[in-house]
């Protein structure tokens, strides 16, 4: 549920595979639970942690009703330097000695935790949900490769689902026409032929404009436009 809810916050379809998955807070975790994770989640591989500050820190902000009478004329530049602030390094001070200190423009800086609005922020190309005292971090970075399987499973779905409004029986073998792809995603979808034709009981997939007889739609992709046609083989 939670590798769900980061998809979701994220905007990544389950059928786009990701690389990694890290787990907090799992400890004991099965074989057999983390197989199953991975590929309810479509994740390649799951790394157990105990920490998980390489990929989520803290937003902080001036709490301006108490840093005003304290600072009034430096709170500009006190939320200038908050904003490229080590979250992670101000919230350890603030547990560990009640503080978060530092020099600006000469003056010594003292922020207790009411000084600060602080709130869980995300690193770049990683996305985080946490509930109960686990955390399932989701390396969203994708690279090439996972780009192009996510296209090659997007268009099974889609084919699958237009064999079923086509009327087409479960064993029915059928020609699979492609056209008006742009050059990466014909390039994806020509190296994995092979797995769609399998998955879509395909005899053969056609890079080229239907006949007319054929049962036809304009998708999108995963953000590229395509037009698919099935007919009986």
């Amino acid at each position: 549920a939670l590798g769900r809810a980061a998809r979701n916050a994220a905007s990544l379809k389950i059928r786009q595979p990701l690389s990694k998955l890290y787990l907090k807070g799992a400890e004991g975790l099965s074989d057999e639970m983390a197989a199953l994770v991975l590929e309810e989640l479509n994740v390649k591989q799951m790394e157990l942690t105990e920490d998980t500050r390489a990929f989520t820190s803290y937003a902080l902000k001036p709490q301006m009703r108490t840093l005003g009478p304290k600072y009034g004329k430096l709170l500009g530049a006190i939320g200038q330097f908050l904003q490229q602030a080590d979250g992670n390094a101000a919230v350890d001070a603030l547990n560990e000695a009640g503080r978060y200190a530092f020099t600006l423009n000469g003056t010594q800086i003292e922020l207790s935790r009411e000084d600060l609005l602080i709130s869980p922020a995300q690193k770049p190309g990683f996305v985080a949900e946490s509930e109960g005292g686990m955390t399932v971090v989701l390396d969203a970075n994708l690279s090439p490769e996972l780009i192009a399987e996510g296209y090659v499973r997007e268009v099974v779905s889609k084919v699958q689902t237009m064999r079923k409004e086509a009327g087409f029986e479960v064993i029915d073998r059928v020609l699979v026409y492609f056209s008006g792809l742009d050059a990466g995603l014909l390039a994806a979808l020509r190296a994995g032929e092979s797995s769609i034709a399998q998955d879509v009981l395909a005899s053969a997939l056609l890079f080229e404009e239907a006949p007319g007889d054929a049962y036809k739609k304009d998708w999108d992709i995963n953000g590229k436009a395509a037009t698919i046609a099935v007919k009986k083989a």
